[in-house]
């Protein structure tokens, strides 16, 4: 068989099991497999596969055509222009968050800083901002051991690993260290919104990193409670919020004493992110 016909074989099937990409996925996880680009695959296509390549193409296709992941599939995210790894036992990096990261960066550009990420996840948020402030050093952490895996092989992956320490934790048990920046990317959807999320996130992506309680503000209070008693004063504390959630998230931050600085919209006109500073 050559590369044309696999391809197309894969983005029917695909295509019969409704997923939307279903061409760009059948490219994606055959460049994935024979180690080219997907440019390289498409001035090639009369070329020959091998068996075992069919095979685990054909594979790999039907574990997307049960909605599992792209991302899972090839283990690759890209985010902030990088190659992130990723697994089952993390998020995947959203292009939303990439705006956080973008407004952090501009601000702090020439700062020395030391930055907190909490709910670390893939460590694509301190990791991003890491490769653009020199000047900065950071710790990650994460309820999931197998998270905090994830993420100091990207922080060895992209050259970063001494600069950044990510360790399996409890947002309580940070105490005796004052952070200048801290970043987080909490569970922010409420609980009963779960069941309405497209099938590929519901099913793979994990619960514990997508679940914010009742409101979706379980996890967002902690934050900004803890972060009280870990952050400089006049310190700046970067959130990332759900859609509809800001009013409830700025009376919050205001209560526990930070002054909104930067109201970061997505791309559909929502605020999604908060930075706010620590006043008191």
């Amino acid at each position: 068989m050559i590369i044309s016909e696999l391809l197309n074989s894969g983005s029917k099937i695909l295509k019969e099991h409704k997923v939307k990409t279903h061409q760009l996925d059948s490219e994606l996880i055959l460049s994935n497999l024979l180690r080219k680009q997907r440019e390289n695959l498409l001035i090639n296509l009369n070329q020959e596969v091998t068996k075992s390549t069919m095979i685990n193409f054909n594979k790999l296709i039907f574990k997307r055509s049960n909605k599992e992941p792209i991302a899972y599939i090839l283990k690759t995210k890209e985010f902030w222009s990088k190659d992130f790894f990723v697994n089952k036992h993390t998020l995947i990096p959203r292009p939303e968050t990439e705006l956080l990261c973008e407004n952090i960066i501009k601000k702090f550009k020439y700062k020395n800083l030391d930055i907190l990420d909490i709910g670390t996840g893939t460590g694509c948020i301190i990791l991003s901002i890491l490769s653009e402030i020199k000047g900065a050093n950071g710790i990650g952490i994460d309820v999931s051991n197998k998270a905090i895996e994830v993420a100091k092989k990207n922080s060895v992956k992209l050259g970063l690993n001494k600069r950044v320490k990510f360790y399996s934790k409890n947002l309580e048990n940070i105490y005796d260290h004052k952070f200048d920046l801290i970043v987080s990317n909490p569970p922010y959807i409420k609980t009963t919104d779960i069941k309405n999320l497209p099938e590929d996130v519901k099913k793979f992506e994990p619960k514990i990193a997508l679940d914010g309680g009742k409101e979706g503000l379980d996890v967002i209070k902690k934050v900004i409670y803890k972060s009280k008693t870990i952050i400089k004063k006049l310190g700046t504390l970067a959130l990332e919020i759900g859609y509809g959630q800001h009013y409830k998230v700025s009376q919050i931050l205001k209560k526990q004493g930070f002054r909104e600085e930067l109201l970061v919209k997505d791309y559909q006109n929502n605020v999604r992110c908060i930075l706010a500073k620590f006043k008191d």
